[in-house]
């Protein structure tokens, strides 16, 4: 019964050592975790500055249809103006 009490304690002890993480294992996961975090800045960052080139393609968009509009009621005008005459 010793023996098995004595070998039950060893096994813990080294459940217990491989189950603890080392120190550099902690360091690799932050080097990691950080540069998740640059990336997800980055990506950010690049999201920001897509947003901002759509919305000012949408404001482009928006004049371009305005002027094809003004152009066409004035196209409109003249044609009903020949019209009458």
């Amino acid at each position: 019964m010793k023996k098995v009490i004595k070998l039950s304690m060893i096994a813990m002890a080294l459940s217990l050592l491989t189950a603890c993480a080392t120190t550099s294992d902690v360091e690799n996961l932050q080097s990691e975790v950080n540069g998740l975090d640059s990336s997800v800045k980055q990506a950010s960052a690049d999201a920001a500055s897509a947003q901002a080139t759509a919305a000012e393609a949408a404001a482009e968009a928006n004049r371009a249809a305005q002027l094809s509009q003004d152009a066409n009621n004035k196209l409109d005008k003249k044609f009903k103006s020949s019209m009458v005459k």
